[in-house]
């Protein structure tokens, strides 16, 4: 099967190498336009009827755009701060200053690396402390500066390691929270690929929260739960299905705010259309929330996080 194509995908995977071998020499016009019929009607079969599991592997898809790469493809200006003035800076996470539509923001998330030496680098998109207290510095710019903040999550969960929580992993990650409840100024979150655990919260609370059609929100990866209920990472896609992280199932239980589409077959097969919908999205929420007073905003914030979550007793 060719690179970058996932097992699911297989027959469009197929049907693809067949409509290039065919383009490559020159002819068969009728056949191609056949060909390419077949595949869109396939797509949409296939795409219409995915497993939870199969939308965990298309937001992990090593394709798929990341934060500085909608960064790039939204932003008309972006300027990147480095550092938590304490330890260092960590790449597993950017965040600087940013303009779209003439509109000036603060803008942040967490950055997957593409090669091999990219990804140690940036720690696959796994932060440490010092990725978070950079974030919590420049939130408090985006305070001070009174500039609406965009963050965009896409991380299987915070750093584990030891040094990590030497430093401090919980503290930093539970001061966001804090800090994000009563921020003063809008706050868009959108998750774009994974959004695992308390290194996906530690940015993800804000006054509106999408996602991504084929993204996953979770409090743990399907291998973890699986890991922990059954004794068994093999069974992560029975765990993928009985956590409920996909899109539709977080929309329903009111987790998240509204789901933006993603261009037929995912995020990676059309970056520049996941883009412009990412990009409306923002543009959108942020005319909506502007114009609510801060002291109202921040509190319907609160109360929005306060309203998640269900307890319900049992009769015996």
């Amino acid at each position: 099967m060719p690179e970058g194509w996932l097992d699911f995908e297989r027959p469009i995977a197929e049907l693809e190498t067949k409509i290039q071998e065919l383009a490559a020499t020159g002819g068969y016009k009728d056949e191609i336009s056949r060909l390419r019929a077949q595949t869109e009607k396939l797509k949409k079969k296939i795409y219409a009827n995915l497993t939870p599991w199969q939308k965990v592997l298309l937001a992990r898809h090593p394709r798929r755009p990341y934060t500085l790469d909608y960064i790039d493809l939204i932003c008309d200006e972006f300027i990147e701060l480095h550092g938590d003035r304490r330890y260092s800076d960590d790449p597993a996470i950017v965040a600087g200053l940013a303009k779209i539509d003439g509109k000036n923001l603060v803008i942040m998330g967490h950055q997957k690396g593409r090669d091999t030496k990219e990804k140690l680098r940036r720690n696959f998109g796994m932060s440490h402390p010092e990725g978070y207290r950079k974030t919590l510095r420049v939130m408090q710019m985006a305070a001070k500066f009174k500039l609406p903040l965009i963050n965009l999550v896409d991380t299987p969960g915070a750093y584990p390691g030891v040094g990590a929580e030497e430093r401090g992993q919980a503290e930093a990650i539970a001061r966001n929270l804090r800090e994000l409840a009563i921020l003063p100024v809008p706050i868009i979150v959108i998750i774009c690929g994974e959004g695992g655990s308390g290194g996906a919260l530690a940015i993800a609370v804000g006054d509106r929260i999408l996602i991504m059609e084929y993204s996953t929100y979770s409090v743990i990866t399907p291998e973890g739960c699986a890991s922990i209920l059954w004794r068994d990472s093999n069974k992560a896609e029975e765990a993928a299905k009985a956590l409920k992280i996909t899109s539709q199932d977080l929309l329903g239980f009111k987790i998240i705010d509204e789901v933006i589409p993603e261009p037929l077959g995912g995020a990676h097969q059309d970056w520049e259309t996941a883009a412009k919908n990412v990009k409306e999205a923002i543009l959108k929420n942020l005319k909506e929330i502007e114009s609510i007073p801060v002291n109202e905003l921040v509190n319907q914030r609160i109360e929005k996080f306060g309203r998640m979550g269900q307890l319900t007793r049992s009769s015996d």
